[in-house]
């Protein structure tokens, strides 16, 4: 008798678990970009691959089997149309994990499961930063500031293509992760990526050049021979200042609430001194 009763509570909780998960999964293909805590966006992941596979295959058996786990019949569309037509080409690899810290109260540890390629794909914010990053972080080197102003980006579109044929160990203008990500993200768009890749990266280094103090720890750390100590780096994700919106906060916008800026207006000026009449 006991046996039985475990059994049932077993049964139950399986049960209740199946259908967090099909909602999570339909929310997913829903809003292509959730969180949640780290092992149901592992599971969420895994389920949203195979569902996403059966809608390649367009049959009427993975269309009956589709339309029985989704909670949501406007999404089956979707999945048998948009998603299969953006990732026709595509063998495998739908969905993506980032980690999101842990949660306020349990210490749960989150993340943000999304679809690769989404209209507000994450790794898609951060490279296009770490491109502009990179490609001024070799333009300052040996260029005036004021020169660099009147012309901040070049062809970046060719500056891309060549990135994007090059081999992964060879020297260039980008970090050899950088250009990795940048050919891992091309790789199955369409010849539109690059284009929309290069006006973002240029967007990017606008940001850096209106931001002085960023623009200063570059400068010093391209010109100075013998640093005394390490100059601070912002990462592609963090916000630099001047800033109140970080990417996470642009790509998925409710994910996390935008901050005002505090403190006095930073100014070439300001932090430059005399010194920016002669940069």
């Amino acid at each position: 008798m006991k046996h039985g009763v475990a059994f049932r509570k077993f049964s139950r909780t399986s049960s209740h678990r199946m259908l967090m998960l099909r909602n999570l999964v339909t929310s997913l293909f829903e809003h292509e970009q959730i969180r949640t805590t780290l092992p149901k966006a592992r599971d969420t992941a895994r389920l949203a691959e195979k569902i996403i596979s059966l809608g390649k295959k367009n049959t009427n058996a993975s269309q009956s089997r589709v339309s029985s786990f989704l909670l949501k019949p406007d999404i089956l569309p979707k999945v048998f149309g948009t998603f299969a037509q953006r990732y026709a080409t595509r063998p495998g690899g739908y969905t993506r994990i980032h980690k999101f810290g842990n949660r306020k109260g349990d210490n749960a540890p989150e993340a943000i499961v999304e679809l690769v390629d989404n209209p507000r794909d994450l790794r898609w914010e951060l490279t296009s930063r770490a491109v502009g990053w990179d490609v001024m972080r070799r333009r300052l080197m040996g260029t005036k500031v004021s020169k660099l102003v009147n012309d901040p980006h070049g062809d970046m579109q060719q500056i891309l293509k060549t990135e994007a044929q090059a081999p992964y160990k060879s020297r260039g203008l980008l970090r050899e992760k950088t250009r990795w990500n940048l050919q891992k993200l091309l790789k199955y768009r369409d010849t539109n990526a690059l284009p929309a890749m290069a006006e973002k990266a240029s967007d990017h280094m606008d940001q850096l050049l209106a931001t002085p103090v960023a623009l200063k720890s570059l400068y010093e750390e391209t010109k100075a021979k013998v640093p005394r100590k390490p100059h601070p780096r912002l990462h592609a994700g963090q916000l630099v200042p001047g800033e109140n919106r970080s990417v996470l906060q642009m790509a998925r916008g409710k994910l996390g609430s935008a901050i005002s800026p505090k403190g006095p207006l930073l100014t070439m000026k300001s932090v430059f001194g005399s010194k920016y009449k002669t940069l």
